[in-house]
């Protein structure tokens, strides 16, 4: 299934060296501003209808369900140790900057409720979609990007398989669930951290910290947290495999279908953590 936009009836343009020297100039601005336009609109499209074909994968229950469950453990499990080096970091880093910061008289709390805030409405979901990004997302694209040029989703289709259903689906449940178990994690680890550091190379107490952890709490923080974990899983798969799906040229287009998806997904997940923010921030307070 190819979602490349073809006009089978269309006239060839004339070409722009044939219109007098004087147009030319205006004739080439506003035939690369349509192509552009053109070309947006058809990704657009084609992004669509992808979307659509993999929503009505998901009713082959039976194809999807085993993969999925493999695919839990590839982006899940498999992402535990990277998950914890970086949120354990993030968190000790968090904490001592926050620290030295600090003006003298300035209640040393304070660190505790800026490591908790930064880690779980910030850090801890972007970093880890980030990061999975390039370990996830780049492996889905390479997998299915050489499927595609060794023909192996041709062969689906032969066997009467839906490639969506077999190959796009599973990853985009699993990738869906896994990011909010793996945010959760790196949550609780980066704070965790933040902790120790701070109570074992700062003059901060363990009372202190935790004062500083407990102040302002709220709920809806860590649902805030989760819901930008799911929507960046959601992203990284559906960014990725798309580009493995249409993915031609052999091993040099699978490289670069491998590069544009994980530029594309890390661009999406930034824009997916604005629009949460300026639509869900006025009500972080508790």
């Amino acid at each position: 299934m190819s979602y490349s936009y073809r006009y089978p009836h269309e006239p060839e343009p004339r070409l722009t060296e044939s219109y007098p020297l004087v147009q030319r100039t205006s004739i080439r601005f506003f035939r690369r501003v349509t192509s552009s336009w053109r070309w947006l609109f058809h990704e657009i499209g084609a992004r669509g209808l992808y979307m659509r074909d993999t929503l009505r994968g998901l009713s082959e229950f039976d194809t999807v369900r085993r993969e999925t469950i493999r695919q839990m453990r590839i982006i899940g499990v498999d992402s535990v140790p990277l998950t914890v080096i970086c949120a354990a970091f993030i968190g000790s880093v968090m904490t001592l900057q926050t620290r030295h910061q600090l003006f003298a008289g300035v209640e040393l709390s304070l660190v505790g409720l800026a490591t908790r805030q930064v880690i779980i409405l910030e850090l801890g979901p972007l970093i880890t979609g980030l990061v999975l990004t390039g370990r996830v997302g780049a492996r889905m694209t390479a997998e299915i990007g050489t499927m595609r040029v060794t023909e192996q989703i041709d062969a689906l289709e032969t066997l009467a398989y839906d490639p969506l259903a077999f190959l796009v689906v599973p990853r985009l449940i699993a990738a869906t669930l896994m990011l909010p178990v793996l945010t959760i994690l790196a949550d609780a680890v980066g704070v965790g951290a933040g902790f120790i550091i701070a109570v074992t190379a700062t003059d901060i107490t363990a009372p202190e910290m935790r004062e500083g952890l407990r102040l302002a709490f709220g709920t809806f923080q860590i649902v805030y947290s989760l819901m930008k974990a799911t929507l960046f899983g959601m992203a990284i798969a559906v960014v990725c495999t798309y580009e493995g799906y249409i993915t031609s040229s052999g091993a040099e287009g699978v490289g670069r279908s491998t590069a544009r998806a994980v530029v594309i997904a890390s661009v999406a997940i930034l824009v997916l953590d604005a629009i949460t923010a300026f639509l869900f921030a006025p009500f972080l307070q508790a």
